[in-house]
């Protein structure tokens, strides 16, 4: 079984996904990053991408991350907000702990293409 499916499959990603994003939008720490972004598009891509790493037969159609992330100055410390936004509302859907590890995991494999800060400090 896909850790997909052990989660609840598409209806209860859907729900962590609406949660998660809504969270990252109005979150007085990273919320700004958002200002220009489309919440239901945001959602949209969190979705494909997350619904693929976990297993799902779903392909992600955004660019890729570094591109999509490279112009903005994403902080390490604003990385490490956003992960912990996502463990919270993982927690507070009760997902499994085989799904949240794996993509907190996922997540954290990413973290060079999201942010060049190698760490939890914000430097201007």
């Amino acid at each position: 079984m896909s850790l997909f499916e052990q989660l609840g499959g598409e209806p209860t990603l859907r729900a962590i996904i609406d949660d998660f994003v809504d969270r990252c939008f109005d979150d007085m720490m990273i919320g700004f990053l958002f200002t220009r972004a489309e919440r239901s598009r945001i959602k949209s891509f969190e979705y494909e991408h997350a619904a693929n790493h976990l297993g799902a037969p779903i392909e992600y159609s955004g660019r890729a991350l570094d591109e999509a992330h490279g112009p903005h100055r994403i902080f390490g410390g604003q990385f490490d907000r956003r992960r912990q936004i996502l463990i919270e509302t993982l927690r507070d859907h009760h997902a499994p702990d085989e799904v949240v590890d794996a993509w907190i995991s996922h997540q954290d494999s990413l973290r060079a293409l999201i942010t060049k800060d190698p760490d939890s400090n914000c430097r201007g």
